[in-house]
């Protein structure tokens, strides 16, 4: 988010002198480098729908435009598809979200239990509803999204600082920049806040509290003894369970669960995966019931615990601090519509896209947004 803020903001003012504050450059613990990637447009809020219809749009791009000097930068993405498989209780509000796709141009599709059966063999969907299957949907790479984006950032005269923000500094209720600890203090009338899991720590130095909790997940890579014959899509199951081909034989699994560490621990368990996971994932696909365990890994979700939406624009109490915090594990996905939109509202300049509903305003009023399609 803030290379993306950064790269836009220098797009449309060539002439600014900006700094990206990175805690860490080498991203080890940046969600980013650390997510599964996925994109689609599977969403109930038409501003979610709409967001992910741009990046694709976006992304069809990307190559071409966000190289250095003629070079190209591949993100790798691959629409396989998403597939959320639906109980009956959520079958009337999943067919509604379905429609608000198609009404605004999307490619997703209503697949009864039997023609889930038949589209995917392996699985094992009676006692579902049926599914909603967007075919165009899919998943990149984000180490080289990001990788886009600072280095086109950088190429426009962005600063990248190694270090922590360890005050937001204010007078006259407006921010006055930011002090980091190294020792420096930068001066700017415009700060952005785009720390991912870290966010409400950082807002917190400037007496704003931010329902952004730092909430781990853990995601495996195993090799089935009996392999698919074709490439299955991110496929979602009700409690949470979800999975999709990694390369041509291998499957990438993860689960969000209510259980799910808070804080900033990057440890992960085999056991989460032989001992949770993969029953689960053995009974919706008997043929997965024998599999060689790889690896695994975890990372961290930025956790808006008032509604799972994106926390986006100026805080209403202190002029000039903007907020790109709280996206619950779509941050990705959002980056490049997101990054557009946080630099229209800085440079004051029309938005292409209005993302005004996700404004901090509805923090400060508890009015939470209803997204029933966050997972």
């Amino acid at each position: 988010m803030g290379c993306s803020v950064a790269y836009h903001l220098l797009r449309q003012e060539e002439h600014l002198r900006l700094a990206v504050v990175e805690k860490d450059s080498t991203y080890r613990q940046a969600s980013s480098a650390l997510s599964v990637g996925n994109v689609r447009v599977q969403f109930s809020l038409r501003q979610n729908i709409e967001i992910s219809l741009y990046t694709f749009e976006f992304l069809a791009r990307f190559a071409a435009e966000m190289g250095i000097d003629g070079s190209r930068l591949d993100v790798g993405l691959r629409r396989e598809g998403n597939l959320f498989l639906v109980e009956e209780e959520g079958r009337a509000a999943a067919e509604e979200a379905l429609e608000l796709q198609r009404t605004l141009g999307c490619e997703a599709e209503w697949l009864s239990s039997d023609e889930s059966a038949k589209r995917f063999a392996l699985y094992r969907t009676s006692g579902f509803a049926g599914a909603t299957f967007g075919p165009r949907d899919g998943h990149l790479d984000g180490y080289s999204l990001l990788m886009g984006f600072r280095n086109q950032a950088i190429s426009r005269g962005a600063e990248v600082i190694e270090a922590e923000v360890t005050q937001i500094s204010t007078a006259s209720m407006a921010v006055t920049g930011v002090e980091l600890s190294t020792g420096a203090r930068l001066v700017s009338p415009v700060v952005v806040n785009c720390a991912g899991a870290w966010a409400a720590g950082v807002a917190e130095t400037a007496g704003i509290g931010l329902p952004v909790q730092p909430t781990q997940r853990q995601v495996f890579v195993v090799e089935p003894e009996d392999k698919p014959t074709t490439r299955l899509p991110m496929t979602n199951l009700p409690s949470g369970l979800y999975f999709r081909s990694e390369g041509d034989d291998r499957l990438l699994v993860g689960k969000s669960m209510d259980r799910d560490r808070v804080g900033f621990d990057l440890r992960w368990e085999e056991s989460r995966f032989t001992e949770v996971l993969w029953p689960e994932l053995a009974e919706f696909v008997p043929a997965f019931d024998r599999l060689r365990f790889e690896r695994g890994w975890a990372g961290l979700y930025a956790v808006n615990t008032l509604d799972g939406n994106a926390i986006l624009g100026e805080w209403p109490e202190l002029k000039g601090l903007y907020l790109v915090n709280g996206f619950s594990g779509h941050g990705l996905q959002q980056a490049p519509a997101v990054g557009r939109y946080l630099a229209e509202l800085i440079t004051g300049q029309p938005p292409v896209l209005d993302l005004s509903v996700f404004g901090p305003e509805r923090i400060l009023d508890n009015r939470p947004l209803e997204e029933r399609a966050l997972v």
